[in-house]
């Protein structure tokens, strides 16, 4: 969470039409950045999935981590390869649903991003 302080001049009107100032001290809190989930919709279906070879995950952290599996991402143009990695899990039995495109009646691919479960 980021915390900044803004001072601000504000005016004061005095009793006798006088002005003077006085600083009063505000704080914004911002909260975390969340990842916010946009809707991609491809014209057409993804090529099949690339073969990844998993590799050994990180020694210190293994019984921490999870592999994500690659996919396709449609930049807008394209299909583009987003590879695997290895990610931390959220509880120690989570475990990761992939994402999917999936196709939608009118026509057209929908990304449904991934998800932890347990």
């Amino acid at each position: 969470m980021l915390v900044r302080k803004l001072h601000f001049a504000v005016p004061v009107l005095g009793l006798l039409a006088t002005t003077s100032i006085a600083q009063a001290q505000v704080q914004i809190i911002q909260p975390a950045p969340v990842q916010s989930s946009q809707v991609v919709i491809a014209p057409s279906a993804p090529p099949p999935p690339q073969v990844e070879t998993i590799p050994p995950p990180p020694m210190a952290e293994a019984q921490t981590m999870s592999w994500r599996p690659g996919h396709w991402m449609w930049n807008g143009a394209s299909w583009a390869w987003a590879p695997g990695q290895y990610v931390a899990r959220p509880a120690p039995t989570a475990v990761w649903n992939p994402g999917h495109w999936e196709p939608q009646p009118t026509g057209g691919y929908v990304w449904v991003d991934g998800r932890w479960q347990g």
